[in-house]
């Protein structure tokens, strides 16, 4: 089904910039990405009250096909996104593009698109001064590196990485699939967390002279055989990491070594029932600020896990495991003030708002949701003054 159908009784207010900043009162700005096929109506904003967790629907922009995956530089001036695709411009490979990004409205614009030099890119990251963009390419196993021009374009790679190698999982493993790219808190490091090897792999990225490049790679962690590694992220306090497995719905959490740029597992604790039997396979994994809840995504269970994490070593304790909303939740967000999670269901085509119980770390369905056509990322930005 269209979005433009999808999205057919939402009554797209016609706003101008004029009264964006009135109508944005206590509200905050939602971006979600999708798999839609269409180039006129693949990216869309919603407006998050801040207070009850509703979203209202304010526009849609042709974002290309299937933007699965978007970062903003630190300012908010920009917005950079994949399209998860397999040919573009002739070539076996997906695209990245840059966009701008308009005050007060939030209203985006398209700058370029340049090849993601790799198939069905999957994810994106930023450099902390917005010099660079890194993008992982899940098909082919590869990372690409990105300059940024000055007016927020972006150039042509100036490097690109294969991965080489495979896993126990024949199906899901039998090449290299890069499918999550960060920097390291300090921005001394690459990570590329690689599904289709088990591993984590560093590197430091190269500026001189403007030509970047990944130099020194290394192996920073091998997950168990057949874990699938699919994204991490860090602990506020830099010492510890949290990587989510795919392919056997587990979590392991991490000690970070960041000198050496090196990862010691911990903990695994999974991320679903004992008693479930049915498909299941995780998705996107966030923390909340103050670090003391790690939250996942279960596609197939369909749920949102909740863990408690222990400030003094790290380590994950069970809270609870949520129905997601919907089903498929391939992505989920935490706004910026820790009070709503959104969880984007891609294969039930909805977006559900679930309010965050600060004190537990527990959530409840807001029981406020809206339709869009395979949403497969979403983001909470502070509303712009």
């Amino acid at each position: 089904m269209a979005a433009s159908l999808l999205l057919k009784n939402a009554n797209e207010p016609k706003l101008n910039k004029s009264t964006m900043a009135e109508k944005n009162i206590e509200k905050s700005l939602v971006y979600v990405g999708t798999y839609s096929q269409s180039e006129n109506e693949s990216i869309f904003l919603y407006g998050l009250n801040n207070s009850t967790g509703e979203l209202n629907f304010i526009k849609s922009f042709g974002g290309g096909k299937k933007p699965s995956y978007m970062v903003f530089d630190k300012s908010y001036e920009y917005l950079y996104a994949v399209n998860e695709t397999e040919n573009y411009a002739g070539k076996k490979s997906g695209a990245a593009c840059a966009f701008s990004v308009d005050r007060p409205s939030g209203f985006i614009s398209l700058l370029n698109r340049v090849t993601s030099e790799g198939q069905s890119p999957a994810n994106i990251a930023i450099s902390e001064d917005g010099r660079v963009i890194l993008i992982a390419n899940y098909k082919t196993g590869s990372v690409a590196v990105f300059p940024v021009e000055k007016s927020g374009i972006l150039g042509k790679a100036s490097d690109v990485i294969q991965h080489e190698g495979s896993g126990p999982d024949l199906e899901r493993q039998s090449s290299a699939h890069t499918h999550f790219i960060i920097f390291s808190p300090d921005s001394r490091f690459v990570f590329a967390v690689d599904l289709g090897m088990d591993k984590i792999f560093s590197y430091h990225l190269n500026k001189n002279n403007g030509n970047q490049k990944l130099t020194n790679q290394a192996t920073a962690f091998n997950s168990r055989p057949g874990t699938g590694p699919r994204q991490m992220c860090f602990h506020p306090n830099k010492k510890y990491a949290y990587l989510i497995h795919e392919l056997k719905s587990t979590v392991a959490a991490l000690s970070y070594d960041n000198e050496k740029g090196l990862f010691t597992e911990m903990q695994t604790i999974a991320t679903i029932p004992e008693n479930f039997s049915g498909e299941n396979n995780c998705g996107g994994i966030k923390i909340s600020e103050d670090g003391k809840y790690l939250y996942g995504s279960n596609r197939g269970h369909d749920s949102i896990v909740v863990f408690a994490v222990d400030g003094d070593n790290g380590r994950l304790s069970y809270v609870e495991n949520v129905p997601s909303g919907g089903m498929w939740p391939r992505e989920f967000t935490i706004d910026p003030k820790g009070n709503f999670l959104l969880a984007a269901n891609q294969h039930s085509d909805n977006i559900a708002s679930f309010k965050i119980d600060k004190t537990s770390g527990r959530l409840t369905n807001t029981g406020h949701h809206v339709q869009v056509e395979k949403p497969a990322f979403v983001q909470v930005v502070p509303r712009f003054e």
